[in-house]
């Protein structure tokens, strides 16, 4: 197992593994917090459309997914906040759009194309210098942006109405986090794949969230879990000779399932402890 240190591509993993949890912790305790797990999943979905066209037109599909995936989010809030259309209605649309588009150039795309199952599924094994890069600066970008204005986030985050009513420019902030939302899908879309991308934007999260409701707690948390979610996931996928993408996850599930069993133990411990 010692020896994998000394490979780039599982060094280039780990580090991924670690940017990807800054992202993901950070704009997934967003989702969470306003409850947008199923906006985030059409976005997800939506960026199939992006992939297609990419593939197709011989262009990166990451630039292509982006493009498609902040065009797909602005559409979402655009249209779930007209008094004429729903929100989980908004959210389907651009969810069958992408997955329609995406299918249909991909199959329009010349040749072979092996790059679409790990943008399906994922490999975290085959992320490239490009993708660190990109990672990177999501990375970067959205912990100055917290960082300077997570107060009117965390304002927009439990209390819409409280925050319009201080002057807030919610509507803009919320354009500006849906965007967010995208591109940290995009980024790691090569690594978790379109298939499960969602889990690693909320599972951290939801363990985090069994132990404290302080919003700046939560994504140090979720940071702190996604990575150890990443190194276990990774780690298994090498013992198994698995996908590393589901195992990411699986392991993302048995925290949570072990968090959960310990937190209501200790909870009953305290509980026999009052009555006594």
């Amino acid at each position: 197992m010692t020896d994998l240190f000394q490979y780039t591509f599982f060094q280039n993993a780990l580090l991924g593994s670690l940017l990807a949890s800054i992202a993901c912790g950070i704009i997934g305790t967003y989702i969470v917090t306003r409850r947008l797990v199923f906006i985030s999943g059409g976005i997800t979905h939506a960026s199939f459309g992006g992939i297609g066209i990419g593939l197709y037109s011989g262009v990166s599909p990451l630039l292509t997914a982006a493009i498609f995936s902040v065009i797909s989010a602005f559409g979402v809030e655009w249209l779930s906040k007209r008094s004429d259309m729903r929100e989980d209605s908004a959210i389907a649309v651009f969810w069958t759009l992408g997955m329609a588009v995406g299918i249909i150039f991909s199959f329009l795309a010349p040749g072979f194309t092996p790059e679409l199952s790990s943008f399906l599924f994922g490999n975290i094994l085959t992320i490239t210098s490009q993708d660190l890069i990109l990672l990177a600066g999501i990375s970067i970008a959205l912990s100055v942006f917290f960082g300077i204005f997570i107060r009117p986030i965390v304002s927009i985050s439990f209390d819409r109405e409280f925050a319009k009513s201080q002057k807030l420019p919610v509507n803009t902030f919320e354009y500006i986090l849906m965007m967010f939302i995208a591109l940290t899908i995009v980024a790691c879309l090569r690594m978790i794949g379109i298939v499960l991308v969602i889990s690693l934007l909320t599972l951290p999260q939801m363990t985090a969230n069994l132990f404290t409701y302080n919003f700046k707690r939560i994504i140090l948390l979720s940071i702190i879990i996604g990575y150890a979610s990443c190194l276990g996931g990774l780690i298994i996928s090498y013992q198994l000779q698995v996908p590393s993408g589901a195992a990411i996850i699986f392991t993302s599930i048995i925290i949570y399932i072990l968090a959960k069993a310990g937190k209501e133990l200790g909870n009953k411990r305290t509980k026999a402890r009052q009555q006594f």
